[in-house]
């Protein structure tokens, strides 16, 4: 879980501190203790037993209600088996690295460990009953798996979004060095930055080359050379570095990370890749160099049929579903407003191709008119236009964009194969003829409903953050993505969140 440490994690605020190394033993020893009670593996140690304890009781819950005679003494001796062994779970989730930050980064990755967690404590148990000579009927078995499953899993979404929230408070924050102020530490240290629910604060950064400072010294400051890293780490009270890779020769990163992993400093370095998903990079050993094999993206065959049963089988579920909100939305329509029920404008789609797209209208008839007066008053930047307060839309248009049912009847282009349910949204003509050249790559996929940049951020992204977030989407995508974004579409709308 990228919101835990894999060592002591000190809380601070968001803004750098220098902190000094304490002056005594003793101060040092206080400070290590209180950082141990802090230390939020123990809270998710914690939330998991009693995630697990809540498991076995639902079980045997399940068990009494539908099975009433079941519960024998025989059942009861494979629960106290169970909980007895709740210490030997702690330890396989151990050994599965569920504690471990790095290998749980992604949450897909953290459920996957979970399951194996799961099923191989299960295992351990059944075993320690038949040792004992405590058996269990296969029924009991599998409730404890399911249930064990389900409260772990949610229990770790719960416990990422109270660390995530913390974090972006300036609290359980790893505090690290930057080393490199080329363009790519500068980068990185703007992307922690600008999501601290990472769990990093950068204290400072070291480089030799004093021109390598693309602005990094206006948010942190330059706390030495290459070769004072390691007493800037220890100044700062910082436990790791992150080395960009491009801001120094071979054998100055091979010294200098050899020197800092003998000093019990965690590093990470970069790849020097950006905005490429960890899922499709493989390390592996070439010689003596260690190097990276990037996964080409699959879109054709089987997961193209399976995204077109996807698109098809969910917008023709929704669209009966929504077909009485359409109703009452179209009443609304009509009589708040003078013109047509539905906005049609052309939008282009796969390969350039152009399409019309359908909305509900929630602007008054005229509103491509007006644009042009409104040009000055855009509040993002690049080609998009978004305004908060828009005095084209009408009354009921707020409550249907608030909602974001004015997008439904795209679930009709969806059927008609011009959208997809997730995908870049569907660029104007005149946006798309803005564009710079990256920015045509993402019509090699179909636009869709909802994407990643609704899901993060949404209107409050700059564009170039809006470009970046969709060609991430286009060259990294995976079934497992759409899933993703589909699911947090739904809390981003109940929520309202970036809605304007």
């Amino acid at each position: 879980m990228a919101e835990l440490a894999d060592e002591r994690i000190w809380v601070s605020p968001t803004t750098p501190v220098v902190t000094p190394t304490p002056p005594s033993s003793v101060r040092a020893e206080t400070v290590e203790r209180r950082s141990r009670l802090r230390n939020p593996k123990y809270a998710l140690v914690a939330a998991d037993l009693g995630a697990l304890v809540a498991a076995l009781l639902a079980a045997l819950a399940v068990r009494f209600m539908f099975n009433p005679r079941a519960i024998g003494s025989e059942e009861w001796n494979y629960f106290w088996l169970a909980v007895g062994t709740l210490p030997g779970w702690l330890v396989v989730f151990a050994s599965c690295k569920l504690y471990s930050a790095r290998f749980v980064t992604r949450q897909l990755e953290e459920s996957r460990r979970v399951f194996r967690g799961v099923t191989s404590s299960v295992v351990l148990v059944s075993a320690a009953g038949f040792m004992v000579n405590v058996d269990a009927s296969r029924g009991w078995v599998l409730l404890t798996l399911v249930f064990a499953l389900l409260f772990v899993t949610f229990e770790r979404w719960v416990a990422r979004r109270i660390f995530a929230k913390l974090r972006r408070s300036g609290r359980l924050l790893r505090p690290v060095v930057v080393v490199g102020g080329n363009h790519e530490g500068a980068e990185l240290c703007k992307m922690i930055r600008n999501y601290p629910h990472l769990g990093y604060e950068v204290r400072g950064f070291v480089d030799d080359d004093h021109d390598h400072t693309y602005g990094t010294h206006q948010h942190h400051p330059m706390l030495g050379t290459l070769e004072e890293t390691i007493d800037a780490v220890r100044k700062t009270g910082s436990t790791g570095v992150i080395i960009a890779a491009t801001a120094m020769d071979l054998g100055t990163s091979n010294r200098l990370i050899r020197e800092l992993t003998d000093a019990g400093i965690h590093v990470e370095l970069s790849s020097t890749l950006r905005d490429i998903a960890s899922h499709r990079l493989t390390v592996r050993p070439l010689g003596r160099f260690p190097v990276v094999y990037i996964e080409p993206v699959q879109r054709g065959g089987w997961r193209q049929k399976a995204k077109r049963t996807f698109d098809v089988v969910v917008a023709g579920t929704l669209l009966l579903l929504a077909a009485p909100v359409l109703a009452v939305a179209a009443i609304a329509i009509k009589l708040d407003s003078k013109g047509p029920v539905l906005f049609r404008q052309t939008r282009v789609g796969r390969d350039g191709k152009p399409f019309e797209m359908l909305k509900l209208r929630s602007m008054v008839s005229n509103a491509e008119e007006l644009l042009a007066e409104l040009r000055a008053k855009n509040e993002v930047d690049g080609p998009l236009f978004k305004m908060r307060d828009d005095p084209r839309i009408t009354r009921v248009g707020r409550i249907l964009r608030k909602f974001s049912i004015d997008e439904l009847p795209q679930l009709w282009n969806v059927l008609r194969n011009d959208m997809s349910m997730v995908g870049p949204r569907p660029a104007l003509p005149h946006e798309v003829d803005a564009w710079g050249p990256d920015l045509h790559g993402r019509l090699r996929v179909q636009p869709g409903i909802t994407g990643m940049w609704q899901v993060s951020g949404r209107s409050e992204a700059s564009f170039d953050e809006y470009e970046r977030l969709d060609l991430y989407y286009v060259d990294n995508w995976s079934l497992a993505t759409d899933l993703a974004i589909v699911a947090k579409t739904i809390p981003t709308v109940l929520l309202r969140k970036g809605a304007f």
